[in-house]
């Protein structure tokens, strides 16, 4: 790694940020992994689902704009047109449209929505914890990674 002249600290360099963004990767491609394989196993659902599920527990009323769930998810517009058309032939959401807006449309968490969120969610954090303590406990530079993540408030 390069080193300033005038402090004599470690500067960041390109290639290796672009290694440590490869560790990163590989980190979260492991955790993703088995967080889909768990949700979907034990109770049929997919990882973007059970996240739009927990976003829309946790907003107020139960409801968030599609474009605002979309930016919390990560994914664009028309991925999350069919992720809530999933929740919704699935009984979990319902759309509605803005009473100040009419060109507005909100999803809304239904009753079943919020029960299979619930249900879930000890599997998804047990799943998470699991997966991070198996790259901690490992030998790659993964371990630092995970170690790195706990430390932060």
């Amino acid at each position: 790694m390069a080193t300033t002249a005038s402090t004599g600290s470690a500067r960041p360099t390109a290639a290796s940020d672009a290694a440590r963004w490869d560790q990163v990767t590989a980190l979260y491609a492991h955790v993703e992994h088995r967080l889909a394989t768990a949700l979907q196993r034990a109770h049929g659902l997919g990882l973007s689902e059970y996240r739009a599920l927990a976003h829309l527990v946790e907003a107020p009323d139960g409801e968030l704009r599609m474009q605002d769930l979309a930016a919390r998810i990560g994914l664009n517009q028309s991925s999350v047109t069919r992720l809530v058309g999933r929740l919704i032939t699935a009984g979990f959401a319902y759309r509605d449209l803005c009473p100040d807006d009419r060109r507005g449309i909100y999803t809304v968490v239904t009753d079943a929505g919020r029960t299979r969120h619930d249900q879930a969610r000890g599997t998804y954090e047990q799943t998470l914890t699991d997966a991070l303590e198996e790259m901690a406990q490992s030998s790659g530079p993964q371990a630092a990674l995970v170690s790195a993540l706990r430390t932060v408030d």
